[in-house]
């Protein structure tokens, strides 16, 4: 498999922040043109066999998947791991911890929001919620744009939900040397996700990739939904600086909020280790 395969490696169905279902989304792709599936669920292997059963339903070539939320340097980082063992109860274990915060963190957000006149946030939110345990910003989003209180998510998220705003409350995630462990061990490969959308210096930016490679990292998202061309050329430059295969994917949550459709990307440049060639053993 080279290059030119449309592999789409990072999407979420309602079982975490999306709103498709996971057939929904298998058969989206299967519509789009992609060849190579994965679901990766924030900190959620719930939907992967419902997954794999609509892949294999629809003639879809799929990769298990999962986008771990990591703390780095202050900052919320995400890391997503591919083709890895979904049984193995180290990942299984490490992802139940990192979700077991999300519902303080959401009362929190919730109380936040109250105090500049927005009610009942935490009820509205868990409506949009496919699973209570993985509540999350993206779900008090979409209820403040029900409510009218703003005309979109990006402006639910520019107003509230971004630091120093009414309804943001930062969370501690795992560590990045433990999500890594945990892809690792499951016999799965880790890989940097739409690294462009962090706020890191330059050298915050180097050390995040330093310890990512020290821990066994050895993929880096260079197409993604977020990413501009110009951005693309920048992390391929640092895929090939790193010795870090280059993945794609569009990051798609849903038909009415995300920027790029399932398998609607531009291919990935020339000159990279595409990931899935590395994970052909692992392909279902």
């Amino acid at each position: 498999m080279t290059t030119l395969l449309n592999a789409d490696l990072h999407c979420h169905s309602v079982v975490s922040d999306g709103t498709l279902t996971p057939e929904a989304l298998a058969a989206r792709a299967r519509a789009n043109g992609v060849e190579l599936w994965a679901l990766t669920d924030h900190d959620e292997i719930g939907g992967l066999a419902r997954a794999r059963a609509a892949a294999a339903a629809e003639g879809l070539k799929f990769l298990t998947g999962a986008e771990i939320s990591v703390t780095f340097a202050g900052q919320t980082v995400h890391i997503v791991g591919l083709g890895f063992d979904a049984d193995n109860a180290a990942i299984q274990a490490g992802l139940a911890q990192t979700r077991g915060g999300r519902g303080g963190r959401a009362q929190e957000m919730a109380q936040g929001l109250a105090q500049v006149g927005i009610t009942g946030a935490y009820e509205g939110a868990l409506k949009f919620a496919g699973n209570p345990a993985l509540i999350s910003r993206t779900h008090f989003a979409r209820f403040l744009v029900e409510s009218g209180v703003c005309k979109d998510t990006y402006e639910v998220f520019r107003k509230y939900l971004t630091e120093g705003k009414p309804g943001y409350v930062p969370h501690r995630w795992a560590k990045l040397g433990d999500a890594v462990g945990w892809i690792t061990q499951a016999g799965g490969v880790a890989v940097i996700a739409h690294p462009a959308r962090y706020d890191f210096t330059p050298n915050e930016e180097y050390a995040l990739f330093s310890e990512f490679k020290a821990h066994g990292g050895q993929r880096v998202d260079v197409v993604t939904g977020s990413h501009s061309a110009q951005e693309a050329l920048r992390y391929a430059d640092t895929a090939r600086e790193f010795d870090l295969a280059a993945s794609r994917g569009s990051d798609f949550h849903s038909p009415d909020e995300s920027h790029t459709d399932l398998g609607k990307l531009p291919l990935l440049t020339g000159n990279l280790t595409p990931v899935w060639t590395l994970l052909t053993h692992r392909i279902q």
